[in-house]
């Protein structure tokens, strides 16, 4: 037995489904403070706005994943069993 499967048998599916949207606005709240961090920078030195925006994508993209894999852990909470 996984400890993935351990976990989803100790979650009822109502916390699955509520752990799937909290991961969903965590991850809007998340790149929205990236967006806000990387313009404020762009404002200070515009000519770095090049290297600001890789980075930029780069962050927004690994917070996109986290929350990707935090939502399917719980929406198999929620479609378990």
């Amino acid at each position: 037995m996984t400890l993935m499967t351990t976990l989803l048998d100790v979650v009822q599916p109502g916390y699955g489904a509520l752990g799937a949207g909290l991961a969903a606005i965590g991850a809007g709240i998340g790149i929205g403070q990236i967006g806000k961090g990387a313009v404020d920078a762009i404002a200070r030195q515009p000519e770095a706005s090049n290297d600001i925006r890789a980075n930029m994508i780069l962050a927004a993209a690994l917070v996109e994943g986290v929350a990707l894999l935090a939502a399917v852990a719980g929406l198999l909470a929620v479609f378990q069993k």
